[in-house]
C-alpha cells in the first residue's frame, strides 16, 4: 500500500485505502481476527518523509511481518493466498546497493557505509592536521616552502581518508562510493586508493563537511546516484542474459521453460518483470514449493493444487532452492514476464 506522507490530509488518504482493501480481503473470506491484526500497522511510518510504501502479512489472527518500501507499490493490492505473496517487497529489496557517501574537505572527511539492505552500518569521522592546511600568498622561498608544506599536509590526510574509505568499503562489501566535497581534496585521495574502489568512486557536486545544506544537497543526489547505478547494474545483466539465451543450456526464457527449470532445481537466478499488469496465474502445491505448472492437470496431486499469481509462486520455488532473484527492467525483457539464468551459467 502507498504510504506517503507528502500532503497535509495524507493520513486521511492512507486510511481510505486501507479501509477499501480491508474491504477486499473481508470479501475474499480473510477472519476478522486476522484483519484486525493488520489493523494495528496499517498505515505506514510517520517519521518517514517523502515517498513510501508498506507491505504488511498476517495469518490465523497474527500480524506475522510490516515492512517499510523505499517508494510506493505501483498498485495499492490485498490478497488472501495460502502463501505469502512479496513480490512487490523483493522487488524493493532487489533496488538495494551496498554504498558508501564521503563528504570531504581538505582537513578530512565524513564516511557513512550502508549495506544493502538496512540501516547505517558504519560511520568515520577523519580529521587530520589543519597546520598551513592554505597556501600563503607571498612570495620568495617563504611561499615555496609553505606550499611544500601544505602539499604534504594535504597528501597526508587524503592517505587517512583513502585508508577509512578502503575500510568502509570492504565492510559492507560496497557497489558505489559517493564522493562531494572538495574537489583537489578528492584528487589527493584518489591517488592512495586501491584500483577496484577508485573505480567505484563516483562524483557529486557539493556535499562539503559541516554545512547542513551541503550534507542535505549530498544525500539528494546521492539518492538520485542510488537508482541510476542500480539502472546501470541491471542493464548489464539484461545484456548477459540477451547473449546467454543464444548459448544452449546457459539460460530460459518464458513462463512454461522458467517452470520447468525450477521444477529440476536448475535455476541459479530468477528474472521476473516488475510490471504485474494482467499477471498470468499458476498451479501450485502446497507441499512442495518447486512444484508448478500452468495445468492443474500437470501436478502430483491437483485435488489439493491452488491457484495464485506466477511471480509469487516463482519467486517461492527460487527461495526454495536459494537461487537468486533480479526484477526485469519492464515486461519485454522476457517472454511471459518471466526467464531464469540456469545453475551452471557465468551470471553473477
Amino acid at each position: 500500500m502507498d504510504t506517503t506522507r507528502a500532503t497535509e490530509n495524507a493520513v486521511h488518504e492512507i486510511g481510505l485505502r486501507w479501509r477499501g482493501l480491508r474491504e477486499e480481503l473481508s470479501e475474499s473470506g480473510a477472519d476478522e481476527a486476522t484483519l484486525k491484526a493488520l489493523d494495528s500497522a496499517a498505515g505506514g511510518v510517520s517519521g518517514i518523509p517523502g515517498p513510501q510504501g508498506e507491505a504488511l502479512f498476517a495469518a490465523d489472527g497474527e500480524l506475522i511481518a510490516a515492512y517499510t518500501l523505499s517508494s510506493p507499490p505501483s498498485r495499492n493490492r490485498a490478497s488472501l493466498l495460502p502463501v505469502p505473496d512479496p513480490i512487490e517487497l523483493v522487488s524493493d529489496l532487489d533496488d538495494g546497493l551496498p554504498y558508501v557517501v564521503v563528504a570531504l574537505d581538505r582537513e578530512g572527511a565524513d564516511i557513512y557505509a550502508y549495506p544493502a539492505y538496512g540501516s547505517l552500518s558504519e560511520e568515520r569521522h577523519t580529521s587530520g592536521a589543519t597546520l598551513h592546511i592554505n597556501k600563503v600568498p607571498t612570495g620568495g622561498w617563504r611561499q615555496k616552502h609553505h606550499q611544500r608544506h601544505t602539499e604534504e599536509v594535504w597528501f597526508a590526510n587524503a592517505a587517512e581518508v583513502a585508508h577509512d574509505v578502503e575500510e568502509a568499503v570492504k565492510n559492507v562489501q560496497a557497489a558505489a562510493v559517493f564522493v562531494g566535497g572538495d574537489e583537489r581534496a578528492l584528487g589527493k585521495v584518489r591517488e592512495h586508493l586501491h584500483h577496484s574502489t577508485a573505480e567505484m568512486l563516483i562524483e557529486l557536486s557539493g556535499g562539503g563537511r559541516g554545512d547542513p545544506d551541503a550534507i542535505a544537497e549530498l544525500r539528494k543526489s546521492v539518492e538520485e546516484g542510488l537508482r541510476r547505478t542500480a539502472v546501470v547494474l541491471r542493464s548489464g545483466l539484461m545484456e548477459q542474459y540477451a547473449q546467454d539465451l543464444n548459448r544452449e543450456g546457459r539460460a530460459v526464457q518464458g513462463l512454461s521453460a522458467t517452470c520447468e527449470a525450477l521444477r529440476s532445481g536448475q535455476v541459479g537466478r530468477l528474472l521476473l518483470a516488475g510490471d504485474r499488469t494482467d499477471e498470468p496465474t499458476l498451479w501450485a502445491s502446497a507441499s512442495d514449493p518447486l512444484e508448478t505448472a500452468e495445468d492443474r492437470s500437470r501436478m502430483t496431486d491437483p485435488a489439493e493444487a491452488f491457484e495464485a499469481p506466477a511471480s509469487s509462486l516463482l519467486l517461492r520455488a527460487a527461495q526454495a532452492t536459494s537461487a537468486a532473484f533480479t526484477r526485469l527492467p519492464d515486461s519485454g525483457d522476457a517472454q511471459d514476464g518471466a526467464g531464469a539464468f540456469l545453475r551452471f551459467s557465468a551470471a553473477p
